[in-house]
């Protein structure tokens, strides 16, 4: 099964005018993603997904091609390699990082469809479905509507949610005990401090979340302030979380030393791919530590994951997005499925996953890439309106 052509699809959703979300960084007025289409001299073809600047994932894409045209499909492990080192002296992470990251989920898929047999099966997986959490509840100073959210997950067959803090104190406190009130005692309920605490406040916040058993505390820091996790890991109960923006082995090997987390959650269409995630597991086994995989960007990563993490020894849970993005809710032709608490697989080949065209078509950006201004999440293009002081936002209101 030899590689004869990369494809890159660059998509692109707008908010209506009426729709969106509030968070930490402004008002996010539409989405992006970059999926992958590796093709080959069998007629298979394989997805993958990265999430990244789009224009510069094409760049990558376009230097790779020609150094994997050719090769083998279900050499997964050579071919990472090799897109590693043909990128290294502009990459190691980041951008680069991420795209080779999709054409690795790419290649995974065509390594099951090969051997006609799923990769969370390949990975020595015995179980066709993993643990996943509800991913939302964003900025709302309606609280009744943040309760009718927290409740419609949980309808959905969610049996965790996460929430995103880091407002200010008096809104978080009361945000917190909503949600937490709305699920009950049954529901598992995350938070994300959206890294905007200082370290007196992730103590404040840490204490309230450990007197109601939290399930995790996510990034109360930017990533390079290790040290500060860690000694807030000495110092509260609840059990904290990061690595969304680590893009590298390094990065995660830093986060397992101290260690500065109990959970380190890696991200396919980030850190390197199904292989990249599949380190960050077996790291975790050997620290003793758990993995819970991110995903904030399509409904390919979001099966990336699940796939790897279903078969880990440290396997924890899978984040699905419920903010509502066609990227999640009408990408592929078979939705994503919760039972229970729990994001089905099947035993279907690869990754056991069909873009609908339809979708992909109706999103697609046009070959000059160009984006125009806004807040698309994590991305923003053009001048936009910050919401204020990262260090030490959630300290207001008093304790």
């Amino acid at each position: 099964m030899e590689i004869t052509n990369i494809e890159v699809l660059n998509l692109r959703y707008d908010y209506p005018a009426d729709k969106g979300f509030t968070f930490a960084g402004g008002r996010a007025t539409g989405r992006l993603t970059t999926l992958v289409r590796v093709e080959t001299d069998t007629g298979h073809t394989g997805i993958g997904s990265a999430y990244t600047h789009p224009i510069l994932a094409r760049g990558v894409v376009e230097h790779l091609v020609p150094h994997l045209v050719g090769l083998d499909a279900t050499a997964v492990e050579e071919n990472w390699t090799r897109m590693y080192s043909l990128t290294r002296w502009y990459g190691r992470a980041g951008v680069a990082m991420s795209t080779l990251g999709a054409i690795d989920t790419a290649l995974w898929d065509l390594r099951g469809q090969d051997r006609g047999e799923p990769v969370w099966k390949l990975l020595g997986g015995t179980e066709p479905s993993v643990a996943a959490y509800a991913s939302g509840l964003l900025w709302n100073d309606d609280m009744e509507s943040l309760a009718a959210e927290a409740h419609r997950h949980v309808d959905d067959g969610f049996r965790r949610v996460k929430m995103r803090l880091g407002r200010t104190w008096n809104y978080d406190r009361l945000a917190f005990q909503t949600v937490k009130s709305a699920v009950g005692p049954n529901v598992d309920v995350m938070v994300d401090g959206s890294m905007r605490y200082s370290f007196d406040d992730a103590v404040r916040l840490g204490r309230l979340l450990s007197e109601d058993g939290t399930f995790w505390f996510e990034e109360p820091f930017a990533p390079e302030d290790l040290e500060s996790f860690r000694r807030l890991r000495r110092t509260i109960s609840v059990p904290l979380a990061a690595g969304e923006n680590e893009c590298s082995a390094a990065g995660f090997e830093d986060l397992a030393r101290g260690p500065a987390v109990d959970i380190m959650q890696p991200d396919a269409s980030r850190a390197g791919g199904i292989s990249a995630v599949w380190n960050v597991c077996e790291l975790g086994a050997e620290r003793g530590l758990r993995v819970a995989t991110h995903s904030w960007s399509d409904a390919v990563a979001v099966m990336a994951n699940a796939h790897a993490i279903a078969a880990a020894d440290a396997r924890l849970t899978v984040e699905v997005d419920r903010t509502g993005t066609p990227f999640v809710d009408e990408l592929l032709t078979t939705p994503l499925e919760i039972r229970d608490g729990r994001l089905m697989l099947s035993h279907a080949p690869g990754l056991g996953i069909t873009l609908d065209e339809e979708t992909v078509a109706r999103y697609l950006v046009t070959e000059d890439g160009a984006i125009p201004p806004g807040i698309y999440s994590d991305m923003a293009f053009g001048p936009f309106a910050k919401t204020g002081s990262i260090a030490g936002a959630a300290s207001e209101g008093g304790p």
